[in-house]
C-alpha cells in the first residue's frame, strides 16, 4: 500500500478530482494549507499599497491506495494538476504500514476500496 500526498494550486482541485475519480479513486482527503517552497511567498497589492505574503495558500491531498495504483495516480496528478509554471507543487509517495477500516475491521488493501 502506498500513502500519496500532493500540495497543488487552489484552482486545479476541480481538474484534479476529476481526473483521480476517472481514473478510479474512491477518496481522498483534502485540506487547506499554507506554504512557500522556492516561490518564498508572494507580493500583493491591497487598496494601491504593496505588502508580502510569507505563505502562498495552497491544497493539500491525501490519498491511500493499492501499490499497483500508486504510478497511475502520480502520473495524473502531474497532468491535471501542472501548469507548468514555479508554485505548481510537490507529490511525496510513503510506504503505508498498515490502513484499518474502523465501521468493519477490515485490513490492508480491504480497508482502502
Amino acid at each position: 500500500m502506498k500513502y500519496i500526498i500532493a500540495i497543488i494550486k487552489p484552482f486545479k482541485l476541480d481538474d484534479v478530482r476529476e481526473a483521480l475519480m476517472e481514473l478510479g479513486v474512491e477518496g481522498l482527503t483534502v485540506s487547506e494549507v499554507k506554504g512557500f517552497g522556492r516561490q518564498r511567498g508572494q507580493t500583493e497589492i491591497y487598496r494601491g499599497a504593496e505588502y508580502a505574503v510569507a505563505f502562498v495558500p495552497k491544497v493539500k491531498l491525501e490519498i491511500a491506495c493499492k501499490a499497483d495504483m500508486a504510478d497511475q495516480i502520480v502520473e495524473t496528478l502531474k497532468n491535471a494538476a501542472g501548469t507548468e509554471k514555479i508554485g505548481d507543487g510537490k507529490i511525496f509517495v510513503l510506504d503505508m504500514e498498515q490502513a484499518i477500516r474502523i465501521r468493519t475491521g477490515e485490513l490492508n488493501n480491504e480497508a482502502l476500496s
